[in-house]
């Protein structure tokens, strides 16, 4: 009885262990083709947005190809890398871009776009993806509400370094009714990205790399 029993139950362990194998081939392709997706869904909602926020007509270069990356845990926390695309007028610097994460929102990370020109005035912000709640959070989305284009203009003089928050912790900027932690996270991201700007504008303007067939 037993030895009759036994192929049957080696039979069905190779089974079993061809089911997972397969499943997990199955699992890793539909991720690799998701991460694929949500990878190309991102570049151009990045190629859009810097439509938006830098100065048409001031550039003449490519500043999705004029990028320079860098961390700094001090003004970008969390281990990010940030993303800096440099517009110019021929070699002078008109506007910098930077992409990085706000990372205490509501619900998680907060991916941004802020654009800053050469004299540290903000030409725009905008929300590449988060996960705030609907209806509350996500009034962040220029979709939901223009809460988003006041920071045009914007500086570190303008309010003032101190007035950077929203107006619920003293500072100038709305908060959402019934949710502050979102703008309130969104606000401080944006005002230490200029405070970086304001010590870095040197090094994020730097020529950009020459290839070696230059």
């Amino acid at each position: 009885m037993t030895e009759r029993r036994l192929p049957e139950m080696l039979r069905s362990a190779v089974a079993l262990g061809l089911v997972a194998v397969i499943g997990t081939a199955l699992l890793s392709s539909v991720h690799g083709l998701t991460r694929d997706r949500i990878e190309a869904e991102e570049r151009r909602v990045v190629r859009e947005r810097l439509g938006q926020i830098l100065p048409a007509g001031r550039f003449d270069n490519s500043p999705q190809d004029d990028v320079y990356q860098f961390t700094d845990a001090t003004y970008f926390p969390g281990g990010q890398t940030v993303t800096a695309y440099r517009a110019r007028q021929g070699e002078d610097p008109v506007a910098v871009v930077l992409r990085f994460r706000a990372i205490d929102g509501y619900n998680g990370d907060i991916q941004l776009l802020a654009g800053i020109d050469s004299n540290g005035t903000l030409t725009g912000v905008r929300v590449i993806s988060h996960q705030e709640t609907p209806g509350l959070g996500d009034a962040i989305e220029t979709e939901k509400s223009d809460w988003v284009l006041g920071f045009v203009g914007k500086s570190l003089a303008n309010p003032g370094v101190n007035a950077w928050t929203v107006r619920r912790d003293g500072g100038e900027f709305d908060q959402f009714t019934g949710a502050t932690v979102t703008p309130r996270a969104v606000v401080l991201a944006v005002r230490d990205a200029l405070q970086y700007f304001s010590r870095h504008r040197a090094e994020l303007f730097s020529p950009p790399a020459k290839s070696e067939d230059s």
